[in-house]
């Protein structure tokens, strides 16, 4: 069949509700000699009504398609389509009255045929086979019955059970305020509640294992940070080291030192780790590993007043001194409110005598921090064994008045008196000290050394 698309010729002009309109000519021998006189025009427009546009479109049979066309030898006005009976003889009667039906290829093959070809030309199918399949796993759908629905009912009431992230903080304050008022046993339920409702967070396996080696128990701490570093999976670096300072006062040097690398590998920007590491080969005699150890946490944690400090004494105890002031004086740089490194500096210029130095080190501690009672201690009794009496006795007097329950404030300043003073304000100062804190042995033998100079007087 050869179709050939050819301008109207009719002299009518289209109708106002046509918007376009083309004829579409062919030749066929199939067709009556009365219809093949002049060329037969199909005509197929869009037919506006009400401001829309209507397209006819064919009608299919269940079994076979056909395209149905609309013949007139007249080119105005607008056509529908005619339907075709099953049986072929609405064909007859339609040619009979001057339409002609075109019709497209039969699809002979079945609904299952053409359903399998119609598979293997869209894939897509197979995924929407797929997701169909999967739409029947319970996994996808976890509230399709009664048991999940119940499993998430239980999930649920245990997130209800377990209280907010908050409360772990709050926990945690309250056991470290028990614990320095040695409120042991009220500490310890607080920590492990808080282990029994959080077990992956470290910080109450480190605050419970410092309560109990206070209490020297110091087996059942080694438990618990072995339990600690086991919920953890062996992520927590401060557990790591709290075992290996266990260990290491325990006189196991070797474990100590495993478990001290195991947290550097853990968190190697932990800082404690190396520095704990490092002063345990100092005590060991390992100056050489412990420098090495120092210059790596340097090397991963960054500039550090700690680090800093260690290896000043390190330097400072090889002679090397001006080396030391360098790195006290990094130290202090890192930290102006270190008064730890203030300190250190300034007794290693009372080694050297420069006593003016001294004191100017010794007056930066003070300012970094006004309460310390270290650096009032040191600084009234480096003024005192100089020989200013009057100056040192003036700083232990404001150290005690900053810290009026230290007693080693009150034992040093009851010495002082008992030389250049009066024994028996010492003797009072030395009675309170004594009240102050019962287990401190020094100011019970300066005690007994006055009474037995005064039974030999």
């Amino acid at each position: 069949m050869h179709f050939f698309f050819v301008p109207n010729s009719s002299s009518s002009s289209p109708s106002p509700a046509n918007t376009s309109s083309f004829s579409l000519s062919f030749l066929t021998p199939q067709i009556p000699e009365n219809l093949c006189k002049s060329p037969t025009k199909i005509h197929i427009g869009t037919h506006g009504i009400s401001g829309q546009s209507f397209l006819s479109h064919p009608t299919f049979s269940s079994k076979n398609t056909y395209l149905y066309a609309v013949v007139d030898r007249s080119s105005s006005g607008v056509f529908s389509p005619q339907k075709e009976s099953a049986n072929g003889e609405g064909e007859e009667s339609n040619t009979e009255e001057g339409v002609l039906v075109v019709r497209r290829p039969l699809l002979e093959n079945s609904d299952k045929e053409s359903s399998e070809e119609e598979g293997k030309k869209y894939p897509a199918r197979i995924d929407a086979g797929l997701s169909n399949i999967a739409k029947k796993m319970p996994i996808f759908e976890p509230e399709r019955s009664e048991s999940s629905s119940s499993s998430s009912a239980a999930a649920a009431a245990r997130a209800q059970e377990r209280p907010l992230a908050v409360n772990l903080d709050l926990s945690l304050y309250k056991a470290k305020v028990l614990a320095r008022n040695f409120r042991y046993k009220d500490a310890e339920k607080i920590l492990e509640k808080c282990i029994a409702y959080w077990p992956e967070d470290g910080r109450p396996y480190v605050a419970l294992g410092k309560i109990l080696s206070k209490q020297s128990k110091l087996a059942e701490a080694r438990i618990l940070y072995e339990k600690g570093c086991q919920s953890t999976q062996g992520e927590n670096s401060y557990i790591w080291q709290c075992w290996a300072v266990l260990e290491n006062r325990l006189g196991n040097v070797r474990r100590a030192r495993e478990l001290f690398d195991a947290a550097t590998v853990a968190d190697k920007k932990h800082v404690a780790a190396w520095h704990g590491w490092a002063n345990l080969e100092i005590k060991q005699g390992n100056i050489s590993k412990a420098r090495n150890l120092l210059a790596k946490g340097l090397k991963f944690c960054g500039r550090n007043e700690y680090i800093y400090q260690t290896l000043a004494l390190l330097e400072a105890k090889a002679g090397r001194y001006e080396q030391a002031r360098y790195l006290f004086k990094q130290a202090t740089i890192c930290n102006s409110r270190s008064c730890a490194s203030w300190l250190a500096w300034a007794q290693l210029e009372i080694q050297q005598e420069r006593y003016p130095a001294a004191r100017k080190l010794f007056e930066k501690a003070v300012q970094a921090s006004p309460k310390n009672r270290f650096a009032w201690h040191v600084w009234g009794v480096f003024e005192a064994g100089v020989g200013n009496v009057e100056r040192g006795r003036k700083l232990l007097k404001i150290g005690h008045a900053l810290n009026p329950r230290d007693p080693v404030l009150l034992q040093s300043l009851g010495l002082l008196e008992y030389k250049h003073s009066s024994a028996n304000l010492a003797r009072a100062l030395l009675r309170r000290a004594s009240e102050l804190d019962p287990r401190h042995q020094p100011v019970w033998i300066v005690s007994i050394q006055d009474s037995v100079w005064l039974l030999f007087t």
